[in-house]
């Protein structure tokens, strides 16, 4: 397989959608002349032409409720925000109109639409370009919600959430999009709610998403160098949640631990652990221990936002307090 940049994957998968369906286009601020603000859309003004690679203003509550309105009446809009961050400036399109319309119409309106965009910290952006809100999204019925952590997988994810007739909230990292990883050239998707074993072990069960997922998986090679397996568990569709995937692997190894970029309080750390101790409490051998951002808004100093993010120490901590070494 070829080796590509996640951008290129998120590039591909939206350019590959357009050209198999007419009714798939990309809007967002500086989508279309610019490449996109992280290149994620690069070339595709020129494939496309501007009426289906669309620059607009800094208006998100206009643009997504365009959007909304389009999925209405049979488009497949891409919605790009610049930052999960600038959502919240339209999360009323997205909770009160996409994610309810197909219910207070009696399905008369499917909203095959993707909110996609950079989520949770990227360096030092401060407190209101810093934030992880998967659990906000994940907390709406009628949404779905999916974190890719590869390239492979942001691939994938993102044609099978095109193709999806509810709207689908997907959300990258500014800090992946430079990523590289394998890709195949041919065609195929990832479905979404299945998680991924991305690392077997038989210790301890570490579950995480996204960019964060990272830590996780060098936390597992310096526990393996002291003979502890770590199971790391990449949910990468936050909802529909692979519940089954969880508690499997919970069953072998009878421990777990659970990663987020995110706050703790009724965070998706939070949800897991509700459904483990209901499906697997008599399986545990140790309280679960959920790793999360510290519960303040992110820091601006270097120093502060070290201490305020979950790094591989504390996965490292957690798995040892699960095993009391």
């Amino acid at each position: 397989m070829r080796t590509i940049q996640f951008r290129e994957a998120i590039c591909e998968a939206m350019s590959e959608e357009m050209r198999r369906d007419e009714a798939v286009y990309l809007m967002g601020e500086e989508v279309a002349e610019y490449n996109g603000a992280y290149k994620a859309s690069k070339g595709m003004l020129d494939e496309f032409g501007p009426k289906r690679v669309i620059d607009t203003p800094i208006a998100e509550l206009g643009f997504a409720g365009i959007a909304v309105g389009s999925a209405m009446n049979g488009c497949r809009p891409i919605v790009e925000f610049m930052t999960f961050n600038f959502s919240l400036v339209g999360i009323d399109q997205v909770i009160n109109n996409a994610a309810k319309m197909r219910q207070m119409s009696a399905g008369q309106f499917p909203m095959p639409m993707v909110f996609r965009g950079p989520t949770a910290s990227a360096g030092q952006l401060a407190a209101t370009h810093s934030q992880a809100f998967e659990n906000w999204f994940a907390n709406t019925p009628g949404l779905k919600v999916v974190v890719p952590s590869t390239p492979y997988d942001a691939k994938g994810l993102l044609k099978s959430a095109i193709r999806d007739n509810d709207p689908v909230i997907f959300m990258e990292s500014e800090q992946m999009y430079g990523d590289k990883g394998e890709v195949p050239e041919g065609e195929y998707t990832i479905p979404l709610g299945v998680a991924d074993i991305k690392r077997e072990g038989s210790d301890v069960t570490v579950v995480s998403f996204g960019k964060i997922i990272k830590e996780a998986l060098i936390a597992a090679e310096e526990l393996a160098k002291e003979g502890i397996s770590v199971e790391v568990i990449d949910l990468r569709t936050v909802r529909p949640m692979d519940y089954d995937a969880i508690i499997n692997s919970v069953k072998k190894t009878n421990r777990l631990v659970v990663l987020e970029e995110a706050w703790p309080f009724a965070s998706v750390a939070s949800e897991i652990t509700y459904m483990v101790q209901e499906r697997a409490f008599d399986y545990l051998d140790a309280p679960v221990q959920r790793i999360t951002t510290a519960d303040t808004p992110a820091p601006y100093s270097p120093t502060l936002l070290k201490e305020w993010l979950p790094n591989s120490n504390d996965v490292i901590k957690a798995v040892k307090k699960v095993m009391y070494k």
